[in-house]
């Protein structure tokens, strides 16, 4: 076997010994490491031991993205378990869209089965209900799940918010992407901004403590609910339209005013959200947090992948189909909807090897993974 010059084989060994005890993961060559024994990608120790320390979270993150009812029926499978525990996220904001006239029935059902899922499944999973049960969970190692919906149709009335808190609702968007009781979604032709209705939800959800959230609202329903909030409130998926012209991102105008009330955007790995050119990689992505960064404070931007582990890309054919077939023909679809190497369970390590090439702190990388989301759902939630 060959050395590295100077060094004997019995300290070459020793060294990596150390190496692989100190970040508890198997050293591959000099310098990578696998984050998991089974893992066939090699990443930084510097990108493994961030991930590891820092409380991730992905505050838009569905547990699964399939509408049969055999997967959150039936017990979570141990290659799911494995790519969840290995994933090094810790919180999960699970939220999918709910809307029409049945919003209500279809809420409560949808809770009361991704609820019922993560209690089944207490093995990987823990439900949230305060800040710190996401601290708790990065302790035992668990998947904090943080249950919300990108809708709020299923407020039928103001006290309807206080009866979904206490059954679990941490999150609620305001607004899909088309017009509500609420406000104007991204997508419709005229933003009206937000109703009288909206603002006597906005004002219950503070008072209970819900993490407003306008990811899909109009330009015009983003900024009134940015200033009718007496709390920060979130932008938990889009991107920057200084960079990619499509109305389901964000004015530097909405960037700026959510940045001086103290809330925080997380960036989306969705294909045509993220680059209006080929190819659409992860550094593409980190392009949108530099934005961020570069207009209101590294402590304003986080991760709000809207994606499972596996992104859309991986769905079955039948519901892909049907998925992109739901939309207005501005949201634009490309063949591929995930990012290039934000698409797999590892994707965290990815995005943390590309902020340590654009030379962020350690400091300031944790911030953006979790700690800036962690920061306003400790406020919010209070």
């Amino acid at each position: 076997m060959a050395t590295l010059p100077g060094v004997s084989r019995r300290q070459l060994i020793g060294g990596a010994v150390a190496a692989a005890t100190v970040t508890g993961f198997p050293m591959i060559n000099s310098g990578m490491f696998r984050a998991h024994a089974a893992a066939t990608k090699a990443y930084s120790k510097r990108a493994v031991d961030l991930v590891k320390q820092s409380l991730v979270i992905d505050m838009l993150a569905p547990l699964k993205i399939d509408f049969r009812s055999e997967y959150y029926a039936n017990p979570l499978s141990e290659k799911d378990a494995a790519d969840f525990r290995a994933s090094g996220i810790t919180g999960f904001h699970n939220a999918v869209g709910t809307g029409g006239p049945d919003a209500y029935a279809e809420t409560l059902g949808w809770i009361a089965a991704w609820q019922g899922f993560a209690g089944r499944n207490a093995h990987v999973f823990s439900l949230v209900g305060k800040a710190e049960d996401l601290d708790r969970a990065k302790r035992e190692g668990k998947c904090a799940v943080i249950m919300g919906v990108q809708n709020s149709e299923h407020f039928r009335k103001v006290e309807d918010v206080k009866a979904f808190y206490e059954i679990g609702q941490r999150c609620s968007q305001l607004t899909y992407n088309s017009q509500n009781l609420l406000g104007s979604g991204s997508t419709e032709r005229v933003d009206g901004g937000v109703t009288d209705f909206g603002a006597a939800i906005i004002e219950a959800m503070n008072k209970v403590g819900m993490l407003v959230d306008v990811s899909h609202c109009g330009d015009r329903t983003t900024l009134d609910a940015i200033a009718i909030s007496p709390k920060p409130i979130a932008i938990t998926h889009s991107n920057c339209r200084a960079l990619v012209n499509h109305p389901r991102v964000k004015t530097d105008e909405a960037i700026k005013a959510l940045g001086a009330k103290g809330g925080v955007m997380g960036i989306t790995g969705v294909r045509m959200f993220v680059s209006e050119k080929e190819p659409t990689t992860i550094a593409n992505m980190v392009d949108h947090i530099d934005h961020v960064v570069k207009l209101i404070g590294v402590d304003h931007v986080g991760v709000g992948s809207d994606a499972d582990l596996n992104g859309y890309d991986d769905m079955p054919a039948d519901q892909y189909a049907m998925l992109k077939a739901g939309y207005k023909s501005s949201y634009a679809f490309r063949d591929k909807i995930d990012t290039d190497g934000f698409d797999h369970p590892m994707k965290t390590y990815d995005l943390a090897e590309e902020l340590i090439r654009r030379k962020y702190s350690n400091e300031n990388i944790t911030a953006i993974l979790g700690g800036n989301f962690r920061r306003l759902l400790g406020a919010t939630w209070a």
